[in-house]
Order: structure tokens, then sequence, then C-alpha cells
């Protein structure tokens, strides 16, 4: 499914049978051969709004999965880079497609990580929706935790696609099959796109400790009333 290389349907059944760990064991050999991928354009317009911001020391990919996070931290960390995730399978991956050898892969549930103030940029990318609204709180403590004073949160977000986007209903259709998959089936794969508003992630990282800021990105446009399609969180450690 999706290219030749990629998993077969079959394949992705089974992993959306799983645990959210085991199903991505599972899928990880062939991830970056799917759309759930992080596209690489979203990973340079990171960068490129980062690199007025830096340079940075050491920089954490937080929920880093098969590596792809690392193509943004590179240009603007200055010292080791450092992936975490609770994946065996994503973390081989992301080891064997390191050519460098020079990044470091932690195993880890990213909401009791093992850092207290090592980092001075953390960026996650595409792994929210696997969070529901409670845990937040205590994931952005753990990376605000992580950070060093000063230290930076970044990640993109994406403006929510309009009620008359096809958008909009595939994903309201993806939540709801999910909601009802986890309500038939254990253990739950908790994987949902519109549990991540920007309010209220701005709420929870503003009560975990941060100073957020927005930058807009702007490689990816602006919406009919002139909002940004997609923006930048900045969240700093006072």
């Amino acid at each position: 499914m999706f290219s030749p290389q990629g998993p077969t349907l079959r394949e992705l059944a089974v992993q959306a049978l799983s645990s959210v760990d085991r199903g991505y064991d599972l899928l990880a050999p062939k991830f970056d051969r799917t759309p759930f991928r992080t596209p690489d354009r979203f990973l340079d317009a990171v960068a490129e709004a980062l690199a007025p911001m830096g340079p940075f020391g050491q920089g954490l990919d937080v929920c880093c999965g098969t590596g792809a996070g690392l193509r943004a931290l590179r240009p603007v960390c200055r010292e080791a880079i450092t992936g975490v995730d609770f994946s065996a399978g994503m973390l081989a991956a992301a080891r064997a497609a390191d050519t460098t050898g020079q990044a470091r892969w932690v195993r880890a549930d990213v909401r009791a990580m093992p850092f207290d103030s090592a980092f001075d940029l953390a960026v996650s990318f595409g792994a929210f929706g696997h969070f529901l609204p409670a845990e937040r709180p205590r994931l952005f403590a753990q990376v605000r935790r992580a950070l060093r004073p000063g230290g930076l949160f970044a990640f993109p977000i994406g403006a929510p696609p309009p009620v008359t986007s096809p958008w909009h209903w595939a994903f309201a259709g993806f939540d709801a099959a999910l909601r009802v998959r986890n309500a038939l089936w254990r253990p739950p794969f908790v994987m949902y796109y519109r549990t991540f508003p920007l309010a209220a992630v701005r709420a929870d990282l503003r009560r975990a400790g941060f100073d957020v800021g927005l930058a807009p990105l702007e490689e990816f446009g602006r919406r009919a009333d002139g909002s940004p399609r997609c923006r930048l969180v900045l969240a700093r450690r006072p």
C-alpha cells in the first residue's frame, strides 16, 4: 500500500489492531515509505525558521520515530543530537538510517524521559496525535524538564481544514473509526487527528511553565482569512 515497497493493507490492519508501540515495531521497516513519515518540506521549513534563533547546542527529537527529525536538527545544532521513542523497531530503523553514527537513540516513554536540563532545543514532528488531551500536561512538563533554562521546544502545527474541505471529513471519519475501534478492542491504539487544537496546546504549554510564541511557516501559504496554514510553536523554558 502507498508504494510497492510500503506496507500492505493486511500489515496495516495488523498494526491497527496492536498496541501503539507494538504497531510501530511492526511498521518500522516500511514506515519511511508511507505518507505518515513527516515530509522533508516540513522539516526544512522548520530548520529554516529556527536558524536565526540559533545556533543551539544539544538537540532532542521527541518521539523521533525513524529519525526524520534529524534533518531539522542537524543544521541548527552544534553539539550532539538525541532521538527518544518508545518503539524499539522505530529506533532500530533510525539507527540504521543514521549513516554518520553521531546521533544517540534512547528508548523511553516521553511521558517519563530520563533527561534533566540536558538540551538546548527540542523538536517533535507528527507524534502528538498519540497523546490524549489529558496526557499533554505530563508530556510538556517532561520536555521542559529535559531542556536547559532558556531552552526551546519547537514544533509545527497546521490550521484545521475548513468544514468544506474533504480533509475535514477524512480526519473526522478517521478519529470516529478509531474511537469505535478502541471501545471494542484492547489494547487501544491512540492516534487522533483532531485532539491537538492550538489554543488548548498553548494553554497547556503555559501551565507547564513555558513562555509561548508563534511563527508563521510562510512556505505553506495562508488561508482565505489571511491566517497561516501552518505555524511553528515556540515554547521556551524561562
